[in-house]
């Protein structure tokens, strides 16, 4: 079972997304609130598996509230789902960094709702092809010159997890990076698990954000 809290200041979509994962058996909504402020608190209370949050609200906006649940080591398992629109280009970086697993949007079908959930909780990165896309042009947008260089970050990874981090940033899930490797979907997951706890990411979405921002990966390979 996944329990989920959703967040929204806009009662009519905070309803419906609660309405729609309520009807799904494997799926149990445990509370649902209106502010930054209120994730937090409900995070704290009741360690959701996911929560679904909007970025504009009130007290506190969603960015800063992912930043602020995801910084806690007891709510480690708690997984955030940013609902916004995509055209939102300027927030989507914040909210990776700040450790947001994905994004969905307002006007998605109720089964990608559903989906997007299902896939944060396994622990997948969640990134739309339009969301990719948009994080992949924040980076072109900045001249070569301009761009950090390799952080010292990954001098902490050894060569093994650092090839594991550049296909997690491409996209590829534990299955794909086990057959690229020739190793077991277990040990695929243990490597990522390991990569996460080494460089502090919240999940698979942070990994991409740092292969890109520490020079591992750059727009076009």
């Amino acid at each position: 079972m996944t329990s989920v809290a959703v967040v929204d200041d806009q009662s009519l979509i905070r309803q419906a997304v609660v309405d729609i994962l309520a009807d799904q058996d494997e799926i149990t909504v445990v509370g649902q609130g209106a502010t930054g402020r209120e994730a937090v608190a409900l995070a704290s209370e009741l360690h959701p598996d996911v929560i679904v949050m909007d970025i504009r609200m009130p007290e506190l906006d969603g960015i800063s509230a992912t930043a602020e649940i995801c910084a806690r080591a007891e709510l480690a398992q708690t997984k955030v789902l940013i609902l916004t629109t995509f055209e939102e280009d300027e927030n989507l970086v914040a909210a990776l960094r700040a450790g947001a697993s994905g994004f969905v949007g307002k006007g998605a079908e109720p089964d990608d709702i559903v989906r997007a959930v299902r896939a944060v909780h396994a622990g997948d990165a969640l990134l739309s092809p339009s969301a990719t896309r948009a994080l992949i042009d924040r980076f072109v947008s900045v001249p070569a010159r301009e761009r950090p260089e390799a952080s010292p970050t990954l001098a902490s990874l050894t060569e093994r997890e650092q090839e594991v981090l550049l296909m997690v940033a491409r996209g590829l899930s534990n299955q794909e990076i086990a057959d690229a490797l020739f190793i077991s979907p277990h040990t695929a997951k243990t490597h990522v698990n390991r990569i996460m706890t080494k460089v502090h990411a919240h999940g698979r979405a942070q990994l991409v954000i740092l292969a890109y921002e520490s020079g591992l990966l750059t727009p076009g390979q």
